[in-house]
């Protein structure tokens, strides 16, 4: 089990990581439990861990990565929204304390690849 994210920004540097190390059960454990993540504007989508794991290792086959690039983040509380050049992030703090996606739309694009 990976150390929970302290803040939406560091979340975003551990999604980085995961994906370049293409490491699907860390990158699963980013997310909360019945989260979803949506990719290219909705053209592939998962809902929770299995799922999210499963569409990773997709992604990485289409040798797909995400660069962390928070631009703007938006907190009220124990819930942020993250814009980012790469996506669209709504997280969650939990009762652990540590900061995991709810919502993720990402975007990829040539750069990305």
């Amino acid at each position: 089990m990976l150390a929970g994210a302290r803040t939406p920004e560091e979340l975003e540097t551990m999604l980085e990581d995961a994906f370049l190390l293409r490491a699907d059960h860390a990158l699963a454990e980013l997310f909360e439990v019945g989260a979803v993540l949506v990719i290219d504007g909705g053209v592939e989508e998962a809902r929770g861990g299995v799922e999210i794991a499963r569409l990773a290792a997709e992604m990485w086959r289409g040798d797909r990565t995400y660069l962390a690039d928070p631009g703007r983040v938006l907190q009220v509380h124990d819930t942020a929204l993250v814009l980012a050049r790469g996506g669209i992030n709504v997280v969650r703090r939990g009762e652990d304390g540590s900061w995991r996606y709810a919502i993720s739309l990402l975007q990829f694009d040539a750069t990305s690849r």
